[in-house]
């Protein structure tokens, strides 16, 4: 009888902290202010505030709550481009996803090193986590909007693409730091591998799960959405097993199928969403748990966080986004519209996670810097994007449901 009411009592808890986690995104739209920031904050003040919420969830929970969202999340954002828009932006999506991300990280670690005198290993450490921008704030932030022409494609493609390269570059980061016997090679090879196998198995899968869904009828209409994120799941997993990256494959996957034709097409968009909008409600709320305020503010970090913030910003994503986009069919607003909306959130928080749970050198440190600096990217680059995008002449409308 114990055991049920204790399981009874974590229903209760997930269920009720997600439900106000509802409201806080419906108050957060209200008052103009990306739901990530309001969740991070609202979180992390609780856990503040309660001990036992505190520790009630460990970070490896942390990681498997914010993997399944990611894979709701990532799926979602790739069936949302869909293969005819990703072909008109596939060279500048690819382009920021792999030579962006590897660029930006060595620059935000020179910033650590030499201005917050951080040791070349932290400041790595700090920069592999801080390269990706993240699908659940660039999405929800373009939540009922699309961003005319090709940037808001550029925008979603690259915080797709470049988390599953962010993810395998602070792996490989992470083995320098453990393993002194890692070398430069080995990170490399590891990240080839990933990447491969992952852009292998989404395409092939992705092809295999339309075929199936239009040549397998199923009995009842309700199947089909449940079909395709349980697809969307074996996808992640075969990836992963492979020793490939499950993150692109889910990714890859959703792109191929996304605007194809299939059976119950709006019924599985619905669904898709609804799944990515509760994933990313779970992760931001799970997130802002583990943080600690006090520890964060009673020391330098908070200040730390934020110079890195603003370089990131106004010099680093500037420096790196510019030149890249130059061979793009793009004009000068929307280039400077796709360099400021480059928004860090949920993964960059994830991969500062995975350096407290390999026990890296000063991991606490690397976890307050990098939890600041995305309280900063979503509070103020994120609620600013809409009226950046006015100013400089990038056309937003509203999607149809």
């Amino acid at each position: 009888m114990e055991d049920i009411l204790d399981f009874g009592r974590i229903i209760l808890v997930v269920a009720g902290a997600l439900s106000i986690a509802i409201f806080v995104r419906v108050f957060a739209s209200r008052i103009g202010l990306p739901t990530a920031a309001l969740l991070l904050i609202v979180a992390a003040v609780a856990s503040e505030i309660s001990d036992r919420l505190a520790g009630l969830l460990t970070f490896q929970d942390v990681q498997r709550v914010a993997t399944l969202a990611l894979i709701a999340i990532l799926f979602d954002g790739g069936t949302s481009i869909g293969l005819q828009k990703f072909r008109t932006a596939a060279v500048p999506i690819t382009i920021l996803g792999v030579l962006g991300t590897f660029a930006t990280a060595p620059l935000v670690a020179v910033a650590a090193h030499y201005l917050l005198g951080f040791d070349w290993t932290v400041s790595l450490l700090i920069g592999a986590a801080l390269a990706p921008t993240d699908p659940a704030v660039t999405f929800s932030v373009l939540a009922g909007k699309e961003v005319e022409g090709r940037s808001g494609t550029i925008l979603e493609g690259e915080s797709g693409f470049n988390d599953p390269v962010g993810i395998a570059l602070m792996i490989g980061m992470i083995e320098l730091a453990v393993h002194p016997s890692a070398g430069i090679a080995d990170v490399a090879w590891e990240f080839l591998r990933e990447m491969g196998i992952g852009l292998a198995v989404g395409a092939i899968a992705g092809v295999v799960m339309l075929q199936a869904l239009r040549r397998v009828p199923l009995p009842d209409g309700s199947l089909y959405p449940l079909a395709v994120i349980l697809g969307a799941g074996v996808v992640y997993g075969l990836a992963a097993v492979s020793h490939g990256s499950g993150f692109l494959a889910v990714f890859v996957a959703g792109i191929v199928i996304g605007d194809a034709e299939i059976p119950k097409h709006l019924e599985v968009h619905h669904f898709q969403s609804a799944l990515a909008n509760l994933g990313e409600l779970a992760v931001f709320v799970a997130l802002g748990l583990t943080v600690d305020l006090g520890y964060i503010l009673s020391g330098s970090l908070w200040w730390e966080g934020l110079v890195l913030a603003v370089i990131l910003g106004f010099v680093v994503r500037p420096l790196v986004v510019t030149p890249l986009l130059l061979p793009s069919r793009l004009s000068h607003g929307e280039r400077l519209f796709v360099t400021w909306a480059g928004l860090k959130g949920a993964v960059p928080i994830l991969l500062a996670s995975l350096a407290v749970v390999a026990h890296t050198e000063q991991a606490n440190q690397i976890y307050g810097v990098v939890f600041v600096v995305v309280l900063f990217s979503v509070i103020v680059q994120g609620t600013l994007v809409p009226r950046v995008a006015e100013r400089l002449g990038v056309p937003m409308s509203d999607v149809e449901a």
